[in-house]
């Protein structure tokens, strides 16, 4: 069996004595079919603990969504490439079922998921991820380049971002939930306000019912609005020398051709493919030809 995603951790301090210098490896004695040297993050206590979901089995690859999303949104995605390898979807912290938290920044996500990474015996892979979720694989690759193989970022570039969700975060704020009685009524208030179909679904699935019927949200709504301007900051540190391919959709503009000189001076390997007729959410409008992408870039 292979260390790297064999069993959590607390199963794992079962199986073999834990050796104290962090600097010390599992050997062949051990029967193990890879070597790792542990992570120096491993022996720190983790941030936090991010819900996640497992999808099939081998190297793994990470996918990180977007901003208002979660661990379910690339679940067509995930189940494609589990032909050959783990894909795990994290909820990011303050969203979904992960610990929702006073702050919200890059550097911070960055670390919750190496020490994620960490705690699921993960030492390095492949990162995927869109919009936020892209803006947190590039900071996790550009501070802990030995965790990240390969990094495809889908349609966000490293820099300080346009505002394109004001309005959407004026939306929501403005939904009182303890006054809807049904997601019919919640959608009449959404849709003249929100009237992109794709877009007002796509957040619908943020609203949960608690077990007194009453509704709320799965994302922590105010904390992301007090940190929207962390949230559109760009990410920082030094290049990252190793294979990124960056995708984004040709009706969208969160990558711009002027983004370019940027993106390679970070990312000094970096591709760029363009999906054909897509906007923002390239990966719920044309999975077919993002999977294609993907697979191309992964196969190499």
């Amino acid at each position: 069996m292979s260390l790297s995603h064999c069993c959590h951790p607390s199963e794992a301090l079962d199986l073999f004595h834990y050796p104290t210098d962090p600097t010390l490896r599992w050997d062949d004695n051990l029967n193990l079919s890879k070597t790792h040297y542990l992570s120096p993050t491993f022996w720190q206590q983790p941030t936090m603990e991010l819900f996640s979901r497992e999808f099939g089995q081998g190297e793994p690859i990470i996918i990180l969504h977007g901003l208002f999303g979660f661990s379910d949104n690339w679940q067509t995605i995930a189940k494609a490439l589990a032909d050959h390898h783990l894909v795990v979807t994290p909820d990011l912290r303050n969203h979904g079922r992960s610990p929702h938290v006073p702050t919200h920044t890059y550097p911070e996500m960055a670390e919750d998921v190496a020490a994620f990474m960490d705690a699921h015996w993960m030492f390095h892979g492949t990162l995927i991820g869109h919009s936020m979720g892209g803006k947190v694989a590039m900071q996790l690759a550009l501070s802990h380049p030995d965790k990240v193989e390969r990094l495809v970022v889908v349609d966000i570039e490293p820099g300080q971002a346009d505002d394109n969700h004001s309005g959407i975060f004026e939306a929501l704020l403005g939904l009182d939930l303890s006054k809807m009685t049904d997601r019919n009524a919640i959608e009449a208030y959404l849709t003249p306000r929100i009237p992109e179909l794709g877009t007002r679904q796509f957040l619908l699935k943020n609203i949960t019912r608690n077990a007194d019927g009453t509704f709320a949200w799965k994302m922590n709504l105010p904390v992301l609005w007090k940190h929207f301007t962390d949230i559109l900051a760009p990410v920082s540190g030094e290049p990252f020398d190793k294979p990124v391919l960056f995708i984004r959709g040709s009706r969208s503009n969160y990558i711009k051709n002027e983004d370019w000189p940027l993106i390679q001076k970070l990312f000094p390997k970096a591709e760029l493919v363009t999906i054909d007729g897509a906007g923002h959410w390239v990966h719920a409008e044309k999975p077919a030809e993002l999977l294609a992408a993907l697979r191309n870039f992964l196969d190499r």
